[in-house]
């Protein structure tokens, strides 16, 4: 039996409280939004003002990942033992609580554990938002309606940017006063004010999930058939809820039956089946694919290569602001398309044009990073008896790097980065502009490079001694200036962006979503999901954490050449794996999978 359409000549009493299910849980896909994109604005600053160390900014920006990987291992085990209600509120107070100790902070480690927290609820709402829309919206409508939580997604990116430009502005004016202290006491007050306007939306999405019913399939499968009526009751007409109610009855008839008959013939409902491995697995590769793509890179790091490019300050950001727009605006064709033109046809489109859009800016980077130079040795006399380095790059020091052989940079629009080690650890700076008269010295010491403890240190570099690096002399390895280009050739790097950012928002990031609670069967859903968002979030850090150390060794173009050709294994799986979900129950795609399983 088919489930009815959830939507359709319902009375105006329950139109508006499905309105009001899917606003509220869009509202937790606006904070997941907040969680990706706050940082794009106020890296800047941090950077500026913090005395973080590149790899430690790096594991700032990928902490939010790290807490999700945390947080969705025990999100499906939270789901199914308090209720997807009562984890909804828990994810929305988690951030409000991240908010001030982010925004309070001094220090590295204040810091991390604030940006780790904020992980935390952003993993359990990637987990619970969609499993409660998938479980509480009628198959006719659940595109579109976890569409609505990949749109107040982007819709907080979008925000967040806002929230950057304005303050880019006003640091610009502060900047023409030539007073550095001020410049530096405003830097260090706008990346907290970005972080407390964030607020508000925490506390709404706290509010609203109180006031939702639980998720009726959780309710039914708790042995609660009158509450789980009650709760479909508020969405549904009685006729309706009826229909509803006995699919459920007949779905889990049917599992009961077939566990009997395993355990009659000795053997156990094993989990290696084929009915739910597959689903499994292409919920896991879409999960893994999606991340690899690099858009929470492209996302978190947006203004610093779009700066590395040839922007301005002020351009960069108002090129962030326009990308998360795009990145808005195309969401909504997305959820258009999604129930009409199906998930396989908006994936396979979507994940082949951010392969060419990743090859065209990789390819624009190539252009300029062939000019780079080398002056590692020159570097490395300047190295003081200490075994540090202060060096503030501006175009006189640009140029006496450079000397006068080097006709294809420009010592007043030039670009810095160093690679350096100590012992057997290795690190890289930011890149610096010869022309940005507010940037801070770079500054290299041990402690930016050497672990603190043991631990840390077998994470870096298990084979590294230790003992040795903390009275090893600090090695110059590389010292990579090169050519920051034009206006123009900025400009066109933002373009391929943009292209990057519609392509991934009209298929993979709608998809995404619907993959990820579509395909799981109902026995192993909420930890299924769970284990493939570890997938996603393991993926996600990895490349948060290394894309700045990358970027200094190997350049921009190369970090978004490994963009593409992950992406090129996700078009495969797209085409060749995914099947068809659109207009499909739960139920019925469960048993599309069980019917695989048989033949």
């Amino acid at each position: 039996m088919n489930a009815i359409d959830s939507s359709g000549g319902l009375p105006s009493a329950l139109r508006r409280y499905n309105t009001f299910l899917v606003l509220v849980a869009g509202l937790g896909g606006l904070l997941y939004g907040i969680d990706v994109g706050i940082i794009g604005g106020a890296l800047p600053y941090l950077e500026a003002t913090s005395g973080l160390t590149p790899g430690e900014l790096s594991v700032i920006v990928a902490a939010v990942l790290l807490g999700s990987v945390f947080s969705t291992l025990f999100a499906g085990l939270l789901a199914d033992w308090m209720g997807r209600k009562r984890l909804m509120v828990l994810s929305g107070l988690a951030f409000v609580v991240s908010i001030p100790v982010i925004a309070l902070s001094h220090g590295y480690g204040p810091l991390f554990l604030g940006r780790l927290l904020q992980g935390i609820s952003a993993g359990l709402v990637g987990v619970v938002v969609p499993l409660y829309l998938a479980e509480c919206l009628g198959a006719k409508n659940r595109g579109k309606g976890t569409g609505v939580f990949q749109w107040l997604l982007t819709l907080g990116i979008v925000a967040a940017a806002l929230v950057g430009i304005y303050f880019s502005y006003r640091v610009e004016t502060v900047a023409g006063t030539g007073n550095s202290a001020a410049l530096f006491a405003f830097k260090d007050r706008a990346w907290r004010s970005i972080f407390w306007v964030s607020l508000p939306p925490g506390v709404l999405f706290v509010l609203g999930s109180l006031l939702v019913s639980e998720s009726p399939r959780w309710l039914f499968r708790r042995g609660q058939t009158d509450q789980a009526r009650t709760a479909l009751l508020r969405s549904r007409t009685a006729e309706q809820a009826n229909a509803e109610l006995e699919e459920m009855a007949a779905t889990m008839q049917a599992g009961a039956e077939e566990s009997a008959k395993v355990r009659s013939g000795g053997a156990k409902d094993s989990l290696l089946r084929r009915k739910y491995v597959i689903p499994f697995l292409l919920a896991c590769a879409v999960l893994f694919f999606n991340q690899t793509t690099g858009v929470n890179s492209v996302i978190g790091y947006n203004a610093n290569i779009l700066l590395q490019s040839g922007l301005s300050d002020l351009q960069a950001h108002w090129g962030y602001v326009i990308f998360t727009v795009v990145n808005f605006l195309v969401t909504i064709v997305g959820m258009t398309l999604v129930d009409h033109k199906g998930r396989k046809f908006l994936l396979s489109i979507g994940t082949g044009g951010v392969v060419l859009s990743t090859i065209v800016v990789g390819l624009l980077f190539l252009q300029t990073e062939r000019y780079t130079v080398d002056r590692g040795a020159t570097v490395q006399q300047m190295v003081d008896a200490q075994q540090e380095l202060t060096l503030h790059f501006d175009q006189a020091e640009a140029a006496k790097l450079l000397g006068t052989a080097e006709g294809g940079i420009d010592s007043g629009r030039a670009s810095l980065a160093i690679i350096y080690s100590y012992g057997d650890f290795t690190a890289a700076t930011s890149y610096v502009r010869s022309d940005d008269p507010g940037a801070a010295p770079i500054h290299i010491d041990r402690a930016s490079c050497v672990p603190a403890n043991s631990v840390e240190a077998f994470f870096k570099n298990p084979f590294a001694n230790l003992a040795a690096a903390r009275t090893a002399p600090l090695r110059i390895q590389k010292a990579m200036i090169g050519r920051v280009p034009q206006v123009g050739h900025g400009w066109l790097v933002a373009l391929g962006l943009y292209l990057f950012m519609g392509f991934y928002a009209m298929g993979p990031g709608v998809v995404v979503w619907l993959a990820l609670s579509e395909l799981m069967p109902t026995r192993i859903r909420s930890n299924g999901m769970s284990v493939a968002l570890v997938l996603n979030q393991l993926a996600a850090t990895t490349l948060a954490a290394i894309f700045l150390p990358f970027v200094s060794k190997y350049g921009y173009s190369a970090i978004f050449f490994l963009f593409g050709g992950f992406t090129t294994l996700y078009f495969l799986v797209a085409v060749f794996l995914l099947p068809e979900t659109k207009g499909k129950t739960l139920e019925e795609i469960e048993a599309h999978f069980e019917g695989a399983g048989a033949r």
